[in-house]
């Protein structure tokens, strides 16, 4: 079962296809890492599944129901970290917990109280008065304190300090764990989801490349000395080389043990990305 899936889920701005034919599929408990180069169509999928912009085509299931955007009951057990934050800057975090709260049934003022303990966040303060990482602390907060049963991230990271990524992320894997909460996790920084994400999905132009384990990818793209002189099996592509062999994929099974040396998730991900190749 799948607690959150996509069939053939587009959308179109005149003639470019910005997300084109998606099928993703999250099951419970997974974190899984949307991952993708700026401009892939991310933004754009999270858009849709919020139900922020229609889709042009395909369908949407969330919780088991099949739908062309999501419901208000739907949103209801959905927590939303958008990639910008926008906060009424006269409100500190307090008013803001007490208005986001009035929308949910299921909020806990004291899970709110004890998310921002943890992530030292200064409730009194105005959110124009708050950094850019205290304002992501704030929206991961406010998303959290009505223990949602999905989390959708939009490249929360980006442009955060080493230290509060660090603190947001060990925070999103505590919640996944304790709670066994389920975590869609879009980024273009490999690093945030290595060790984090048990499924990933990997979408160019708006087409998915890859879903799956990470492991799964870093063991079907390997690195072969002179592969092309050795001739390429069938059922292996070639999608790169570098100074020190030829990158060639293939379902996993087909690779001898001994053959190749499997490349890390962010090597994997470069060379899948920078390929010309359809999705096996």
């Amino acid at each position: 079962m799948s607690i959150l899936k996509t069939s053939k889920l587009e959308k179109r701005y005149q003639k470019t296809a910005v997300v084109d034919a998606l099928d993703l599929a999250i099951a419970p408990g997974d974190i899984y890492g949307f991952l993708g180069p700026n401009g892939a169509g991310k933004t754009t999928t999270i858009r849709m599944l919020m139900g922020i912009i229609a889709a042009d085509s395909g369908t949407i299931e969330l919780f088991g129901k099949t739908r062309r955007r999501p419901t208000n009951e739907d949103k209801r057990q959905i927590g939303y970290v958008s990639q910008d934050q926008h906060f009424y800057p006269w409100m500190s975090g307090d008013d803001l917990a007490r208005f986001v709260g009035a929308f949910y049934p299921t909020w806990d003022r004291g899970e709110f109280d004890r998310l921002t303990r943890r992530l030292e966040l200064p409730v009194d303060r105005k959110a124009s008065q708050l950094s850019r990482g205290m304002q992501v602390k704030l929206a991961l907060a406010l998303a959290l304190a009505h223990r949602p049963a999905l989390l959708i991230l939009d490249e929360p990271t980006s442009g955060l300090d080493p230290l509060t990524r660090r603190e947001f992320l060990d925070l999103i894997r505590a919640q996944a764990k304790s709670d066994g909460r389920t975590t869609f996790f879009s980024s273009h920084i490999i690093e945030d989801l290595e060790g984090t994400a048990n499924r990933i999905g990997i979408l160019k132009n708006g087409r998915l490349l890859y879903q799956g384990a990470p492991e799964t990818l870093c063991r079907e793209i390997r690195r072969v000395p002179n592969a092309p002189e050795l001739g390429v099996p069938e059922g292996f592509t070639v999608i790169g080389a570098d100074e020190r062999g030829t990158l060639l994929r293939a379902p996993e099974a087909l690779w001898p043990v001994d053959v190749g040396e499997p490349l890390e998730l962010e090597a994997a991900f470069v060379a899948l990305v920078r390929s010309t190749s359809r999705p096996s």
